[in-house]
């Protein structure tokens, strides 16, 4: 078994309120809605368990499930860091941030959404296959990211500049 990371960063202004992108990002019912490959999430305090579909990597299928501590700086920033239940060995886990900052009506208004997710695999491949294995963890990545982009657009009702 060996371990892959892979990270992705993306931002945009999005015309909406932030306050309507905060309470989209801080709702895990919501959140797996939106969010592609994702079956749920169960909330437990500032813990929340994602269990996605079947994921192929390289020919590998995982179905991951991992558990993120959450932390909330009111309308401006979410943290999340993996932290499985004691005694419990998850082969995934996510570590990243959404920052939303206001945008002045002189600006054009709207929020400015920034991310940074980096994910991490142990998978059945040989640890040298990482340039592939990580090149195909952002290709989904990435599909996810759009996939997101576009169902919290449409959900709020509002286009990105």
């Amino acid at each position: 078994m060996a371990r892959f990371t892979s990270g992705t960063k993306a931002e945009a202004v999005v015309l909406a309120p932030r306050q309507a992108i905060w309470d989209v990002l801080t709702d895990p019912a919501l959140v797996a809605e939106l969010t592609p490959l994702l079956q749920r999430i169960e909330a437990d305090g500032e813990h929340w368990t994602w269990h996605m579909t079947g994921i192929d990597v390289l020919g590998v299928k995982v179905k991951p499930t991992f558990t993120e501590r959450m932390s909330y700086r009111d309308l401006e920033r979410i943290d999340f860091v993996h932290e499985p239940p004691v005694g419990v060995d998850e082969r995934a886990g996510v570590e990243g941030w959404y920052v939303l900052t206001e945008v002045p009506e002189s600006e054009g208004g709207g929020t400015h959404l920034a991310t940074s997710l980096d994910i991490t695999l142990d998978l059945p491949l040989p640890r040298l296959s990482s340039p592939a294995v990580t090149a195909a963890m952002r290709g989904v990545m990435g599909q996810m990211g759009e996939r997101f982009s576009r169902n919290l657009l449409a959900h709020l009702g509002v286009s990105e500049r």
